[in-house]
Formats: C-alpha cells, sequence, structure tokens
C-alpha cells in the first residue's frame, strides 16, 4: 500500500496538469449530470413498513374518498385574551374584528368563525377560541406572501385579545449558511497558518478540502437528481467532507514539511510523504467510510442514504489529499515551508526525527500523564461521565409538532390548543377489522373511550369491503408526550381483545411518528452493537493487542455519551451555550444519536490510529513502555491535536446554525471531537497504557500468528530505496 501511494504522489507531481485536468472532469462531469437531470426533489425521512405505515396504505384502500387530493392549505388564529373570557362582548367584538381582517388575507377562501353557535370552537373554560384559515391556491411565492400577511395581522391585533397564529404555510428547509460557518472556517485556516508556519501551505490545504466539499456536494446532487434525496444527506455530507478534508491535508502537508527538511527534494519529499501519512490517511479515511457505510444495518432507507453520502465526500477528501494535494506541494516547492525552516535548510541544518519532539508543552503533558497514570486516568473519566450524566433523561422525538421553535408564535398557537382540546391537531386513527365490525362499532367506541389518555372518540365509519371500520381518537396529549405514546401501546397490547371477533391497528401521523423513534432507538442498539465489533477486530488487527481495542473502544464509547449528554443539557434542558442559536427546549431528534455514533466512531478511530501506531513503532523499536508512550505521544500529539483542533473549530462553526438539525448534528460532534480528542486519547489512552505495561500488547501466540501483518503509517517505505529525482530542490 505504501509503495503503491508513494508511486501516487510522485505521479501526481509529475504530472500536474494531468491531474488538475481529470479533476476538473470529474467536476464538470458531475454538473452536467445535475444540468441534464435537474436538483430533482427533496426526499422526506420515513421509514416504511411499519405497522403504522401499513395500517395507512389500508385505510386509503377501505377509504378512498378520504384520500382525495386538494391543494388546501390551513393556518389557525388562536385567541386567548387576558382577564376575560371569548364570550364577553367586548372581547367578541374584538375577535370579529380581527376575523373581518383575516378575510382580506391574499390567497384565503374562507375563514371560519369559533363563536358561531353552530359550530363552535371553544374551549371548555372560554378562555380559549380558534379560527381556521383556509388557503387554496397558493404557488410558492404566494405561500410566503399570505403567511407574510397573516404573521403581520396578528402581530397587529390588540395585545390583551392573545392573538397566536398557529400552522405555517412556508416548507422550511435549510437556511443559507451564516457568519458561524464562515469563522469556523477562518478559524480553521489560522490553525493550519500556526501548524505549517506558512501561508501558502494552510491556503493549499483549505483549497483542496474546500473543492472537496464541491465535488462532494455535486456527486450527491447528481445522485439526487437521479432520485430523490433528504437535506440532511447535504448537510452532513458537506459538514463532514470539509472537515476531514482539511484534517487528511494536515497529516500530508506536514509529512512533507518534515521530509523537505531533511533533506529530500521536492518530489521525494512527496512521495514519501504520500508513501507514509497517506497509506495512515487512507486507512483513516476507510474506517471512517466503513462507519457510515454500516449505517444500512439500520435498515432504515434515509439512514443509509445519509451515511452513504457522507462517505462520498470522505472518500472524495481522501483521493484529493493522494492526488490533488502533490499539484499544490509540487508548485510551491520550498516556499510550503516556513521563513524559518528554508533558512534552516539553506545553512545545512535538517530536520531529524531523533530530535523531533524532545521538549514542547505535549511532551511535558505526555510525561505528566505517565508519571501520574491512575489520577489521570480517573480525573479524565470523571469529566466524561459528568458531561454524560444528562443522558438519563434524554428523549427523541422524529419530529417536533407545532414548529422547531419553542419560542414562535406557532408553538404558542399549538401548545395553547394541545392545553385545552387535546391532541385534535394530531389525532390517531384506529382501525378495525373483523367480519361482525359493522355491528361492534358502538362497543368499540365505549371501549376506546375508556382507555387512559383519550379525550374524545368521533363515530365509527365503515370501509368500502363492509369488515373494516374506522374510528378516530383525539388524545389528552399531545404526539409526543408520554400518555400519548402509551394510549398507543395500551390498544396494540390489546388489540385482539378489547372487542371480541375484532383485530385493531392504530395508524396516523402521530402513530406514524411514534413508530419511527421506536424503530430508530432500536436501530441505534443495533448499530453501536456492530460499531463495537467492528471497533474490537479493527484495532486488533492494527495493535496486535486485546487490550489496547478494549480501552480505546471503551474510550470511544464515554466520548459518544459525553456528546449525548451535552446536547442534552444545551438542546433539551436549554441551558445557554454561546455557539448555539437554533432553538432549544425540545427533545433530540430521534434520527441523531445513529448518526453521531457512526461519524464519532470514524474520527475516534482515526486519532487512535495516528496516536498508538507511534507509540507501537517506539516499543517495537524496544523501548521500555512507558518511555515508548512518552516518545509516541510527543511525536504524534502536536499533529493530533492540531487535526482536532480544525474539526473542533468547523464543527462549532456549523453548530451555530440556526438551522435546528444541522445544529444539533454539528454541536454533538464538536463535544464528541473535544471529548474523545482531548480527553480520551490524550489522557485516557496514555495513562491506561502507562498502568498495563508490556500487558498492554499481549496478544494470544495463535492469534498472532493467524492475523495479517498491516503497516498503517507506511514505515515499511522507510526501509525501501527512493526513486531519487534528477532536478534540484526547488528554490
Amino acid at each position: 500500500m505504501s509503495t503503491f501511494l508513494a508511486k501516487l504522489g510522485r505521479f501526481s507531481a509529475r504530472h500536474r496538469a494531468v491531474v488538475v485536468i481529470a479533476w476538473l472532469a470529474v467536476f464538470a462531469g458531475l454538473a452536467g449530470v445535475i444540468g441534464v437531470n435537474g436538483m430533482g426533489e427533496s426526499a422526506p425521512d420515513t421509514i416504511p413498513g411499519s405497522r403504522s405505515t401499513q395500517a395507512l396504505e389500508l385505510m386509503a384502500q377501505e377509504f378512498p374518498s378520504a384520500q382525495t387530493a386538494t391543494d388546501a392549505q390551513t393556518l389557525q388564529l388562536v385567541f386567548a385574551p387576558d382577564g376575560g373570557t371569548v364570550s364577553d362582548p367586548a372581547v367578541a367584538e374584538q375577535i370579529q374584528a380581527v376575523l373581518a381582517q383575516a378575510a382580506a388575507l391574499p390567497g384565503l377562501e374562507s375563514v371560519s368563525n369559533p363563536l358561531d353557535p353552530a359550530s363552535p370552537y371553544i374551549s371548555a373554560d372560554q378562555s380559549v377560541a380558534v379560527s381556521t384559515l383556509t388557503f387554496v391556491g397558493l404557488d410558492e411565492d404566494g405561500q410566503q406572501a399570505s403567511y407574510d400577511a397573516a404573521l403581520a395581522l396578528q402581530e397587529q391585533a390588540p395585545t390583551d385579545l392573545g392573538v397566536q397564529l398557529g400552522g405555517n404555510l412556508v416548507a422550511i428547509g435549510a437556511p443559507e449558511q451564516g457568519a458561524g460557518e464562515m469563522i469556523g472556517v477562518l478559524a480553521a485556516f489560522l490553525v493550519l497558518i500556526l501548524t505549517f508556519g506558512s501561508l501558502r501551505a494552510a491556503g493549499a490545504n483549505l483549497l483542496v478540502a474546500a473543492f472537496g466539499v464541491g465535488v462532494g456536494i455535486l456527486g450527491v446532487f447528481a445522485y439526487g437528481s437521479i432520485t430523490p434525496i433528504g437535506e440532511n444527506s447535504i448537510i452532513l455530507a458537506s459538514m463532514l467532507g470539509l472537515a476531514v478534508g482539511i484534517d487528511y491535508g494536515l497529516f500530508i502537508v506536514s509529512r512533507f514539511q518534515q521530509e523537505v527538511r531533511s533533506g529530500k527534494t521536492i518530489t521525494d519529499a512527496i512521495a514519501r510523504a504520500t508513501g507514509t501519512a497517506g497509506t495512515a490517511v487512507v486507512f483513516a479515511g476507510a474506517t471512517v467510510i466503513v462507519a457510515l457505510v454500516a449505517l444500512m444495518v439500520a435498515n432504515i432507507g434515509f439512514i443509509t442514504e445519509m451515511g452513504v453520502a457522507a462517505a462520498f465526500g470522505v472518500l472524495v477528501a481522501v483521493l484529493l489529499s493522494l492526488t490533488l494535494l502533490p499539484v499544490f506541494l509540487q508548485t510551491m516547492g520550498l516556499k510550503a515551508l516556513s521563513t524559518k525552516h528554508r533558512r534552516d535548510l539553506a545553512a545545512g541544518r535538517l530536520w531529524t526525527e531523533d530530535v523531533a519532539g524532545k521538549r514542547g508543552f505535549l511532551r511535558s503533558w505526555g510525561t505528566l500523564v505517565v508519571k501520574r497514570p491512575l489520577l489521570s486516568l480517573l480525573a479524565g473519566a470523571a469529566i466524561l461521565i459528568t458531561v454524560a450524566l444528562p443522558v438519563l433523561s434524554m428523549k427523541t422525538a422524529f419530529t417536533i409538532p407545532g414548529g422547531a421553535d419553542p419560542e414562535s408564535t406557532e408553538r404558542t398557537a399549538y401548545n395553547l390548543i394541545v392545553d385545552k382540546f387535546g391532541g385534535v391537531q394530531s389525532p390517531l386513527i384506529v382501525l378495525a377489522e373483523g367480519a361482525d365490525v359493522t355491528g361492534s362499532t358502538d362497543q368499540l367506541e365505549e371501549a376506546l373511550a375508556a382507555l387512559p389518555g383519550v379525550a374524545m372518540v368521533t363515530p365509527a365509519e365503515i370501509g368500502a369491503s363492509g369488515d373494516i371500520a374506522r374510528v378516530t381518537i383525539i388524545p389528552t396529549g399531545g404526539p409526543i408526550e408520554e400518555s400519548t405514546t402509551d394510549l398507543v401501546h395500551t390498544i396494540r397490547a390489546n388489540e385482539d381483545t378489547m372487542v371480541p371477533g375484532v383485530s385493531l391497528e392504530v395508524t396516523g401521523e402521530t402513530a406514524i411518528g411514534i413508530d419511527q423513534t421506536a424503530a430508530l432507538n432500536t436501530a441505534l442498539i443495533k448499530y453501536v452493537i456492530v460499531i463495537v465489533l467492528i471497533s474490537m477486530a479493527l484495532l486488533v488487527l492494527m495493535f496486535r493487542s486485546i487490550l489496547i481495542p478494549v480501552i480505546a473502544t471503551a474510550g470511544y464509547l464515554l466520548s459518544v455519551l459525553a456528546s449525548f449528554g451535552a446536547s442534552t443539557a444545551v438542546f433539551q434542558w436549554g441551558w445557554n451555550f454561546p455557539l448555539v442559536r437554533a432553538a432549544q427546549g425540545d427533545p433530540m431528534m430521534s434520527l441523531l444519536p445513529i448518526l453521531l455514533v457512526g461519524v464519532l466512531f470514524g474520527l475516534a478511530m482515526d486519532y487512535q490510529v495516528f496516536l498508538v501506531s507511534r507509540i507501537k513503532e517506539m516499543h517495537d523499536r524496544g523501548m521500555a513502555p512507558k518511555d515508548a508512550i512518552v516518545e509516541g505521544f510527543s511525536r504524534a500529539a502536536p499533529v493530533l491535536a492540531a487535526a482536532a483542533t480544525i474539526m473542533t473549530v468547523v464543527f462549532a462553526g456549523f453548530a451555530s446554525s440556526t438551522f435546528a438539525i444541522a445544529a444539533g448534528i454539528a454541536f454533538g460532534l464538536f463535544i464528541g471531537v473535544m471529548a474523545d480528542a482531548f480527553i480520551v486519547r490524550l489522557i485516557l489512552m496514555p495513562a491506561a497504557m502507562s498502568l498495563l505495561g508490556r500487558s498492554a500488547w499481549w496478544i494470544p501466540r495463535w492469534l498472532d500468528k493467524v492475523l495479517p501483518r498491516i503497516d498503517t503509517e507506511g514505515h515499511a517505505l522507510q526501509e525501501s530505496t527512493p526513486e531519487r529525482e534528477p532536478e534540484l530542490v526547488n528554490a
């Protein structure tokens, strides 16, 4: 592998025009596919095959009239006057005045009068009244105009009338990139400058990573032009593609600088860098890709789609690091070094690994951890466990009813209706099937009405076949409240016994959401098991040790729990955090945990490979266990810390997004990377290895014999004779 990658890097350096043209052709080809097929439609995040989904399909067959397509859209004006009731003459007059103004809204077909005695929509205590605004025939621009006009009406209404606007005519998607994302990228650029000591090298690294994001996103869009994809796939692919693209470039450029400073020609240095650091990049990238593609074990279409899209972004980042980055390095030559290093090179002061990392903060830190391993281990574990504690109260939901912002007028209106009328906005639909269902409808309605959590049951309707009846239940709580979930489970637990000879099934948007959350939670458990097994197998193969994989995997799980805990505290509990501008106070999106598990696994394995392979190299040279830890740590930790810092600032930038899903993913990764890189890998790992001593490298003899040997850092290349270049080092 290392020899092939060295030849690939050398070829790219020698044939710069060919490589550039090839990548531009790929970019143009993907853009051409989009140009021919269009951007495609966004696919909804749904989980087919659940009980509620199957029941919904049956209902569509039995009650076709209820499925008649309509282009009508609705909003609600919710009146909750202060210090009075909606039936008070003065209040009623104000309500009628607002309704008269609403009748002039653009695109409005009808406005209901909640005070009409024939069809009132007033709470039992007369504190809340609800009017429904129905719009028809609105295009995208008309939806925005009508919603803005309705929002203006709500804001201009008398404040003592307590008017809130429920619903939304405008499809809410990902907002435009904001200043936070740009600040994150600029911070990453600053870290690169400080690491390389060269503005050109930092710029080349960032430019290649940015181009990789462009190619990756175009690839996802090109696929989306053929089959619908979800916008979450694009968010994850761009976020992860940028982060790993910068990191992988960092590893190769850092190694290139070392090779040039040791006296090699530019082309030889490129070949050596792609053969050594490039081998680690390939293995690390492959690990991330495997973790993302393994999301298919969840057997949930849109989760698999997100994983594959992100894996494609990572693959592009790896390929660009091995091909296009050498083009930039060859072009820059010695200008990829800092001014000081160029002077040292001109004066004949060459860099050698034997004197590298002999001093500095990170070496002192590694020495301290090795000298005080038990204290370091306990302190690091205590920090992670403390951050993880909120996970004990973590709740998840597939969708958040009433809009994503708990402080919005939309959510306020939704909650007012739930409090006064129960779950009328999100009813449950019960399908009853049986030969005698027609004569059992009264018994069915009575049995359902007696269940806890039921506010109202509508009269049963008989389907086209005569063997199926449909009953609508208004629950007392909202769709994500525990009482509603318990109600669904209660009906299903008694589906064959509640009414003799009749079987029951529950469907509707609320039941579908409950099933989707349950499916994702089940998939999460399955995926964690798969990831742990993959982690153990890969690490045993890489390091030929039993205990190191156990420690590394346990540390990874701690960092994941810390990510979950911090996300729960910030997004569910509403704790203030300077970066977060998205809405808080809601359960975590149920797709978020499984994504965090997959992405953090890939990144954790990256850091594990870059750190422990260096320690193993020192151990294989015959150093005592603690000396090997200090030496390997001092050489790997600076690049690892720089890479993790870049990941952290990039994710921090995305965490500042106002789009809740993007902010949730990025914040979870932000905390997870900090926990894994700076606590697990730079504290827990060396501390545990120090406590284990030589037993850290124990492996049964039979297993050592059957395992293939993998050189993840490309050190075998060091023993080969380099293909020298005839030209002098670039000036």
